[in-house]
């Protein structure tokens, strides 16, 4: 029986008819190749049957069963078509559970929608020799070599490049900020030198001039002493910017334009929260434990019953509701469900003050953080703001004194005159710009902390639930599933011949069990 087995395999495949379709397709194994019949048919991609080349024979080392990304014609690095931070997520992801993961775990991990984690992790198993494992129940599994980062940094020329790119734009940055802080230093010399050299121009007599040689001589103390201050400072300074990241150049610009966005990845850390939240419960999560992540007004008698801030959740994770015995719409995320590793398997199933005894360390609630209106310290932003009516006043000044004029200027004056209404502009933003700013950072940290309070709130309703709240978390805990995919559950996986894998066995072996526990 053996060889005609073997017989069989060798002749065309087209001489040997598919076994028929089971009922339960696989979930995630949809992108598989068409597999010989040898094979169990829930591997296969159809529901409609393949058709089979007369030439294609099964043999040894063949590549039946990898997924189209697996064989990257030309030698294209799939990964390089990943943006960089759904690459970054996925990888981070593969790293914390151990190299073996499902797309669920990846998704849920990462925050990334199924969709996304899914392409990433294709295109890293293409280009880091990873393999494919398939349970008995049709669960895909990706499983990559420890050394797979080493791999991929090894393909991948653009992998090599951002580091450069990204260490370029933080110099670009670094410079940016400091030419807009060396600038005021540049302005207050050029206004007040000018300022001084129109004086002296205008002169006519030996003592007038002689005083205003020393009048020249206390006014140019002003910039003289701002540079020896800066010189003399200096480790005071180094010191500054090693505590708080901004040395008194920095601090002009960030009195200026402020310091970027203190939320910045928020929206990556609110899905990475909600993933994470969903997956350790189960995959079954009620409107309520979702809500303290999400923008979401504060609870009252009229939202209590609108739930539909839950969609994004449900589009992202491809989750969808159920209703209890008792009426209570749940949420169940079935991808979600399902794990390669058991490290955060932990049930739970207590709710109120109890549950926040046991995950005190858990953060209950997405928090945003206030903008500030410059991280410099006080005195650097007073030093910085006298530099700048310093400055402002000597462009008054020297408009002043540029109307009068009745001669021609040159040299330094003429120069000073070009450029007068970039000084206006310099002087006159130095101001503008950080007002505007204040007024507008008000309204913005106030509806940062009306959104941060009614998070806390939906947050509290889960640490003191009435009873009817408490009754439908208990259920959603009792809905729950948690499935690990063990070792013992893999049934097929490209790492091996197809040859050495006894599929037919294992087929006819579950479909007895199905018959028994008809």
């Amino acid at each position: 029986m053996a060889a005609a087995t073997t017989a069989s395999i060798s002749l065309s495949l087209h001489l040997r008819p598919p076994l028929p379709p089971l009922r339960r397709p696989p979930r995630h194994a949809a992108f598989l190749l068409p597999t010989p019949s040898l094979l169990p048919q829930r591997l296969r991609l159809a529901p409609c049957r393949p058709t089979w080349r007369p030439d294609v024979r099964a043999r040894a080392g063949s590549s039946i069963g990898v997924p189209p990304a697996l064989a990257r014609p030309g030698g294209a690095v799939e990964t390089d078509r990943l943006p960089s931070d759904v690459r970054d997520r996925a990888m981070e992801a593969v790293d914390h559970f151990g190299g073996r993961v499902t797309i669920g775990d990846v998704a849920s991990r990462a925050g990334l929608q199924l969709a996304q984690a899914e392409r990433a992790l294709q295109a890293l198993a293409a280009d880091t020799e990873g393999f494919l494992e398939v349970s008995e129940d049709g669960e895909v599994l990706y499983v990559f070599p420890k050394d797979y980062r080493t791999k991929l940094a090894g393909k991948s020329f653009r992998m090599r490049v951002e580091p450069l790119v990204d260490k370029a734009k933080e110099v670009g940055a670094y410079l940016v900020r400091v030419s807009f802080g060396t600038a005021l230093i540049a302005s207050i010399v050029l206004v007040y030198t000018t300022i001084i050299a129109i004086l002296s121009s205008s002169s006519s007599d030996e003592d007038s001039r002689g005083r205003r040689r020393r009048s020249y001589g206390s006014t140019i103390i002003i910039p003289t002493d701002m540079f020896w201050y800066l010189d003399a400072d200096y480790y005071r300074r180094r010191r500054v910017e090693k505590e708080n990241g901004m040395n008194f150049i920095e601090s002009v610009f960030s009195f200026v334009f402020g310091d970027g966005d203190p939320n910045d990845g928020l929206e990556e850390k609110r899905w990475k929260m909600i993933g994470q939240y969903i997956s350790s419960n189960g995959g079954v999560v009620t409107a309520e434990e979702v809500a303290p992540f999400l923008d979401v007004p504060p609870p009252s008698e009229e939202s209590k019953d609108d739930e539909s801030f839950i969609l994004p959740v449900l589009l992202r994770f491809q989750g969808h509701p159920e209703v209890d015995e008792q009426g209570n719409i749940m949420y169940r995320f079935p991808s979600l469900q399902r794990t390669a590793s058991s490290k955060s398997g932990r049930s739970r199933e207590y709710v109120g003050t109890k549950w926040s005894a046991m995950f005190g360390g858990v953060e209950k609630y997405l928090e945003e953080k206030p903008w500030k209106f410059s991280k410099a310290n006080a005195s650097e932003k007073a030093m910085v703001a006298g530099l700048g009516g310093l400055n402002l006043f000597g462009v008054i000044v020297l408009g002043n004194l540029l109307k009068q004029m009745t001669v021609t200027p040159g040299g330094l004056i003429s120069f000073a005159a070009q450029l007068y209404p970039l000084l206006q502009i310099y002087a006159g933003s130095f101001f503008a710009i950080p007002l505007f700013r204040w007024f507008l950072l008000r309204k913005t940290n106030n509806d940062i902390k009306k959104r941060n309070k009614a998070r806390e709130q939906r947050a509290q309703e889960l640490l003191s639930p009435d009873s009817s709240l408490r009754r439908k978390l208990l259920s959603a805990r009792d809905m729950a599933q948690r499935k690990v995919i063990t070792p013992e559950e893999i049934v097929y996986t490209t790492e091996k011949d197809i040859l050495e894998q006894d599929y037919e066995v294992k087929e006819w072996e579950r479909r007895f069990k199905e018959l028994e526990s008809e």
